[in-house]
């Protein structure tokens, strides 16, 4: 990870999690929380995970950042938490993986977790945005569900082998990973309010989309393309969308600097900024917003439509080789022997 002059950032005192929650991340929460089974699955989950054994395993098995050990990254944590005035600042280690992720996890104390492969990728102002990103997950609560949906996916294999018995742990494990795509839009936000810097956001995304080849990069052509990712939006690409993201726990690189553009051009991250932003003590009183009402029904419109769609095309296709099997049966049946 190659060094980078620390930049002078806006301090934002009591700054609220609900001024970087990006509406789809609370709408997917409040459907996911509607999901039939979801409150007994997060009790029996809860119950199971021993966050211990967790920070016992990464203790023995990867590195715990301190001033001696990536004292940079150790830094950068507390920077950019003082930024966010975060009340504590999680625990930060480094695993020896070659996939280029981060993690934020724990039931109780949200500790994070970075790849190898990111440390070798990043500068230090990139690195600052990733682990603001993580920090937004962990003040924003998501820990606790990024951490269910890893215990559950390790199940996964389990309850396959048992007919309909793990279908409705399935479903959450589904509406877990939607909300957990919805998740990162929030956790990009509350990145670029510690680090305050887009240009180094929207890099941080061209490297994860091309494994690190600046050089070789533009960043006009990176938004054209995402322009052209969202502009395809006729039903068969719509259907191609979500069977592309079904399972995966982020949404595609391009898509999510996109994202994150539109919100700096919105205006909302300048107001921030200028200390126009909601308070934690605020948190009490705030009820639930109607963009997350509303992001919540879009949810289950666009998953209706989806799954129409689907079966649509299912019904098309099944059509189509009845008819083949027709034309087959007419023509190149075999004329029957005379007795």
């Amino acid at each position: 990870m190659s060094s980078s002059p620390t930049r002078r950032r806006v301090p934002l005192p009591e700054i609220s999690s609900r001024a970087w929650e990006h509406p789809a991340d609370r709408g997917a929460l409040v459907a996911l929380r509607k999901l039939r089974g979801f409150d007994a699955v997060l009790k029996a989950m809860s119950g199971l995970v021993n966050e211990r054994a967790v920070r016992l395993e990464l203790l023995g098995s990867a590195i715990r950042t301190d001033h001696r050990q990536f004292p940079a990254m150790s830094r950068q944590l507390a920077e950019v938490a003082a930024v966010l005035d975060a009340p504590e600042v999680p625990d930060l280690f480094v695993t020896a993986d070659p996939t280029l992720n981060a993690v934020t996890i724990g039931m109780d104390r949200p500790l994070i977790v970075v790849n190898s492969a990111l440390v070798d990728l990043l500068d230090e102002e990139e690195m600052a945005f990733v682990l603001a990103h993580e920090l937004g997950h962990a003040l924003s609560g998501h820990a606790v569900y990024q951490t269910l949906l890893r215990r559950l996916l390790q199940l996964t294999g389990v309850l396959n082998a048992v007919p309909l018995g793990g279908l409705g742990i399935r479903m959450v494990v589904a509406a877990l990973r939607e909300w957990s795509r919805k998740s990162e839009l929030s956790a990009d936000r509350a990145g670029l309010l510690a680090t305050q810097d887009p240009a180094v956001a929207f890099r941080v995304h061209m490297k994860l989309a091309s494994g690190g080849h600046l050089d070789d990069l533009d960043t006009t052509s990176f938004f054209d393309q995402g322009r052209e990712y969202d502009e395809s939006g006729d039903l068969r690409d719509s259907v191609l969308k979500m069977l592309l993201i079904e399972n995966r726990s982020h949404p595609f690189a391009v898509v999510r600097a996109a994202e994150l553009r539109r919100w700096v051009d919105s205006g909302e991250y300048t107001a921030i900024l200028s200390g126009t932003y909601p308070r934690r003590s605020e948190d009490p009183d705030a009820p639930l917003s109607a963009a997350a009402q509303e992001a919540a029904q879009s949810y289950a419109e666009s998953f209706r439509q989806s799954q129409n769609a689907l079966g649509k095309l299912v019904h098309d296709v099944a059509g189509l080789l009845g008819s083949v099997k027709g034309w087959l049966d007419e023509n190149l049946r075999r004329p029957r022997s005379e007795d």
